[in-house]
């Protein structure tokens, strides 16, 4: 048995699973990587854990919780790859999927070439049910059983076993959909059911039925993995906490996570942005833009003191999902996105990519179409092999695709490269721009932190482009997910719909609705382990302006809701619509404000590992350079390469230059400079006077 204990998290991406342990009582963290396996992803998963504990010479008895960012449902959902599920709703509502939102994405002018996805489920396996709840609630019609058992009897003899269930103003009472999940437990059973009231409780029919019906088509893949982790798991650490990120920067146990599948979308990208956070604060940053580039696509999101920003009018591919998530804009365009040419003939990067399999021209066993990996080797950006040497690369692979490419572009092999990663640029610019220009935020403020294999490939250039003042590159960037796991506490939100004007508003009611959404989240919460003495709750509304369709989310003061409590949220309400869209009413009585939604957040928090300061090294940034090799910027240039391992606090690397470390590379261009800080994080800047 060994003494030692160690936290472990694991973040499965589209080319490589990354891991990291923390060792408890020292705080010092040990990281790896390892192939996904996206054939079967809980091999790679349990790989890692394999390999993170070999590193540390320790044993299964040593891990005390292990956390995973996971992408399954995200993939599922981006490919497309759903399988035949049905839906039931309420008589006269069949087409509440076709009829959808009355928006075309970019704009109507894009009306004439938009071709609308197909529904996520086919008007054929569409069924409805007589019975009918008001607004508030009340029975207008009573629910029809004969309606429900021959629903269910339909989807039994057709053979779909997953089914989503949505009835009109559920939100506000559940009773109709109850009865609807026992007649399915009498007539199917067998069959995975979501439930609209039990997903999400809050009103817009298409929203809840869409994200209902996405929680439902996910939930059997979703839970034969997270089942199969567990019961693999066990064999290595028998009944080790066993946790799974959410989309809200919480996590949940597996256990729980098979019922709420739905909730670990955007799981990786979640916890990147986390670990960022945590590292950038710090190190005395507190407007941070996260910058995550991976093998398969970037993902950007903004932190402002500490505090990534949530949303709840995401979606991921097609489908729109109101869960809350963090506000991350995910762009193809990750170390492995191919270079094309477009029909017109102009050079084009992704989102289309070569992934772990081919992966890369240059990879050993590589695909047949260039990569922006494919451009960083052949201009001398990174080795000529990744992982330390564990996977070789062929820069003769990847000069001969290049090659083949510019010569239909009639361009040299360094301006093909050189393009193909300007274009890569600009579009990580343009996904930088959407979460802060965008919503009313100067790009300039913000110190950009730069992680995943090869997100700080291109930072220098984002800086120029985005006129950014610093960059933050983390010691093991490609781990900073994984990092982000061990951060983050366990977190469940509750949501009840409640439209009231503000001059109307029944405290009485509002009162009664938030402590039945606080009891349901201690009820979780004390599922999960936790006393409720270390219990949190935050409680948040949406707001608008009467006759918008949209609404802003504010916080609602601890303690009583009184009138003052309530006129505080509305002056926040004010103040948050002014810096989102640049005007408010908080002076015009004519222009009513109204309330949404009430939200609750229950909290468990979970000890986050300590950053540990570097010690002193004697001597200067001389002391880690292992050679040159002619790099391409501007021109081709005799440029250092440097072990960042073996930097210390305080030294200062003046571009051109290299910095390397086990799975990831820093290219610092000519005018700008490297400095090493304490916790050992590079903070890129420009040269005064550049």
């Amino acid at each position: 048995m060994s003494a030692r204990r160690v936290r472990i998290g694991i973040d499965t991406g589209g080319t490589f699973t990354d891991v990291v342990a923390v060792d408890e009582e020292t705080g010092r963290t040990t990281t790896t990587k390892t192939p996904s396996t996206p054939a079967d992803p809980a091999e790679g998963f349990l790989t890692g854990v394999r390999k993170v504990l070999h590193l540390m010479d320790l044993d299964g008895s040593a891990i005390t919780a292990v956390s995973h960012g996971t992408t399954v449902a995200t993939n599922q959902l981006l490919e497309g790859k759903l399988d035949r599920i049905g839906f039931i709703t309420t008589e006269g509502y069949e087409s509440v999927l076709e009829i959808a939102r009355q928006s075309v994405p970019d704009g109507y002018g894009n009306s004439y070439f938009w071709v609308k996805p197909p529904r996520i489920v086919p008007a054929d396996l569409v069924r409805t049910v007589r019975g009918r709840l008001d607004h508030s609630g009340a029975e207008v019609r009573p629910f029809s059983e004969d309606d429900a058992r021959a629903a269910a009897r339909f989807f039994r003899d057709a053979g779909i076993t997953t089914v989503g269930v949505c009835f009109l103003h559920s939100y506000a009472d559940d009773a109709h959909e109850r009865a609807m999940l026992a007649v399915l437990e009498a007539e199917h059973p067998g069959c995975v059911v979501s439930l609209s009231s039990q997903v999400l409780r809050e009103y817009r029919e298409y929203e809840r039925s869409v994200t209902t019906l996405v929680d439902a088509a996910v939930k059997p893949k979703v839970g034969a993995y997270v089942t199969n982790i567990r019961r693999r798991l066990d064999e290595i650490a028998p009944g080790v906490p066993f946790y799974v990120m959410k989309s809200n920067g919480g996590v949940l146990s597996a256990g729980e996570v098979v019922h709420q599948p739905i909730t670990t979308m955007l799981s990786g990208p979640a916890a990147g942005a986390l670990g960022a956070a945590l590292i950038a604060g710090t190190a005395g940053f507190d407007h941070v833009l996260t910058c995550d580039g991976g093998g398969t696509s970037t993902d950007v999101t903004v932190v402002i003191d500490g505090e990534p920003t949530l949303t709840t009018e995401g979606s991921v591919g097609d489908y729109p999902s109101k869960i809350p998530m963090i506000d991350v804009v995910t762009v193809g365009a990750g170390g492995g996105s191919i270079a094309w040419l477009s029909p017109e003939g102009t050079l084009k990067v992704g989102p289309k990519s070569a992934g772990a399999d081919p992966g890369p021209m240059c990879y050993p066993n590589g695909g047949d179409q260039p990569t922006v990996t494919d451009a960083h080797v052949v201009l001398g950006r990174i080795p000529p092999h990744l992982l330390g040497g564990e996977i070789p690369l062929s820069p003769e692979a990847a000069r001969a695709g290049l090659e083949r490419l510019g010569a239909d572009l009639d361009l040299s092999l360094e301006r093909t490269a050189t393009g193909i990663l300007e274009i890569s640029a600009w579009n990580q610019a343009n996904a930088l721009r959407q979460v802060t220009v965008a919503r009313g935020l100067d790009v300039r403020d913000f110190t950009l932190t730069t992680f995943g294999g090869s997100g700080s490939l291109l930072a220098c250039r984002l800086m120029d482009i985005l006129g950014l003042p610093r960059t933050l590159v983390p010691p093991n960037p490609g781990n900073v997910s994984a990092f982000g796991l061990l951060t983050v506490d366990v977190r469940n939100d509750y949501v009840q719909t409640v439209v009231s004007a503000h001059t109307d508003l029944d405290l009485d009611r509002v009162t009664a609705v938030y402590a039945d959404l606080v009891g349901q989240a201690e009820k979780a919460l004390d599922g999960e382990g936790f006393e409720r003495a270390e219990q949190r709750m935050q409680r948040t509304a949406d707001l608008r302006y009467v006759g918008q369709a949209f609404e802003v989310r504010v916080p609602v003061p601890d303690g009583d809701l009184d009138r003052a409590a309530t006129e505080q949220v509305a002056q926040a309400f004010h103040a948050a619509h002014r810096q989102l869209y640049g005007y408010d009413f908080a002076t015009d009585p004519r222009q009513a404000v109204g309330w949404v939604n009430l939200r609750v957040s229950g909290i468990g928090p979970i000890r986050r590992p300590d950053l540990v300061e570097l010690d002193p090294v004697d001597g200067g940034a001389d002391r880690s350079v292992t050679g040159s090799r002619r790099v391409f910027f501007e021109d081709w240039v005799d440029t250092p390469t440097y072990d960042r391992p073996l930097l210390g606090p305080g030294d200062v690397i003046a571009g051109p230059a290299i910095i390397e470390e086990f799975g990831s590379t820093v290219p610092v261009h000519p005018g700008f400079v490297a400095t090493v800080d304490s916790y050992g994080n590079l903070l890129l800047t420009k040269e005064t006077g550049s």
